[in-house]
């Protein structure tokens, strides 16, 4: 492998002036950068990143911590973080803990001794260590979507308590009564926090006095919604709609639905969390609450140049809005009416042209 020392004899000048053309640091005459460049090229030399860094005290380099890199919701922050980083200048060192705490750990401990510049943490739902060993390491950090006790990170999140009121007040308003919960991980921040907007949602409706006898845990992943989703169906009295807490678990209780022969929409409504790009490519096409995507990614890079920039120090925490994502995994209880206004006739038995609902004898409803 080439040296410096050897680009500077074949492009006869002093090693200094090669550090100066490779490091920008310096002015060179058109034509010693020239012989520089050539001679770089020719021997195919590569500086060396960890001396460089030795010496400006940077790397130009960011590290990002995820919990599950086969979760499409992971897998597009990442594209945007990385999109967000190469833009400004940076390389992102991507490392998936597959939520385990242990290489977590491994991975804080690898990615501290590349000195990056800074760190993105999606954690594990089950690490205590975590903020000690962040406090140690002392590099800027902006942790998304999950957030930890440790007042020196910022953090970038969605208000996912917001999000489970927005699913299930959709739901309420389609008339359905009896409606489930497929949750997530127990402890995880997300996913209970979207399981208590399922809960406040129904107590402010005042249908379901017993809520918990509805709430179904799965693990983030399509077989687990596909497995608590059979479990559902096979309950005396089922549900006509399900708030599912991410998309991947809405696409496996969609499967399962399926193979119950329990059409969606017509006899089950069923809305997750996320908008996934797949989740529009369904079938049905699922109705789910939008995390801004877009916006994590982009502030959750913008806040940490703000810090390893050192324009900012006091930490800053972003809580973003989701949106609902109306689409056809969801529909009008059987029961449903809307209410008339006063004096007005009664509705016929058939819908009309202008998008009444359609008569029960067309729908089908698994409860009352």
């Amino acid at each position: 492998m080439a040296t410096i020392k050897d680009v500077a004899l074949r492009a006869g000048v002093s090693v200094t002036t090669v550090s100066h053309v490779v490091n920008d640091t310096r002015h060179v005459s058109a034509k010693g950068r020239e012989r520089v460049e050539l001679a770089i090229r020719e021997l195919g030399y590569v500086p060396n990143a960890m001396a460089r860094s030795l010496k400006s005290n940077t790397t130009s380099t960011l590290g990002m911590l995820i919990p599950n890199s086969s979760n499409p919701y992971f897998a597009e922050i990442v594209r945007i973080v990385e999109d967000r980083c190469f833009g400004a200048g940076y390389t992102l060192v991507l490392c998936n803990t597959d939520d385990e705490p242990r290489r977590q750990s491994v991975y804080l401990q690898v990615l501290a001794e590349r000195r990056i510049d800074g760190l993105i943490v999606v954690s594990t739902g089950d690490d205590d260590s975590l903020v000690t060993q962040l406090q140690g390491l002392r590099i800027p950090t902006v942790l998304v979507d999950r957030e930890i006790a440790d007042p020196s990170c910022d953090l970038v999140e969605t208000a996912h308590m917001q999000g489970g009121l927005l699913a299930v007040r959709h739901l309420l308003s389609l008339g359905h009564k009896r409606i489930a919960c497929i949750g997530g991980p127990v402890g995880l921040t997300p996913s209970e926090q979207r399981i208590e907007g399922w809960r406040m949602a129904l107590a402010e409706a005042g249908t379901t006095p017993n809520a918990d006898a509805l709430l179904w845990r799965g693990g983030f992943t399509s077989q687990s919604g596909y497995e608590a989703m059979h479990a559902i169906l096979r309950t005396e009295h089922p549900p006509s709609a399900v708030f599912v807490c991410n998309d991947l678990m809405a696409i496996g209780a969609l499967r399962a639905a399926h193979e119950s022969g329990v059409h969606v929409p017509d006899e089950l409504s069923i809305v997750g969390f996320d908008d996934i790009e797949l989740s529009a490519y369904t079938s049905p096409p699922l109705t789910t609450v939008a995390q801004p995507k877009e916006r994590i990614g982009a502030l959750a890079v913008d806040m940490l140049l703000e810090r390893v920039g050192g324009k900012r120090r006091d930490a800053r925490k972003v809580v973003l809005q989701p949106e609902l994502r109306v689409r056809a995994s969801t529909a009008r209880h059987a029961s449903f009416r809307e209410p008339s206004a006063p004096g007005a006739p009664a509705p016929s038995s058939s819908a009309s042209a202008s998008g009444a609902a359609p008569s029960t004898e067309n729908r089908k409803s698994r409860t009352p």
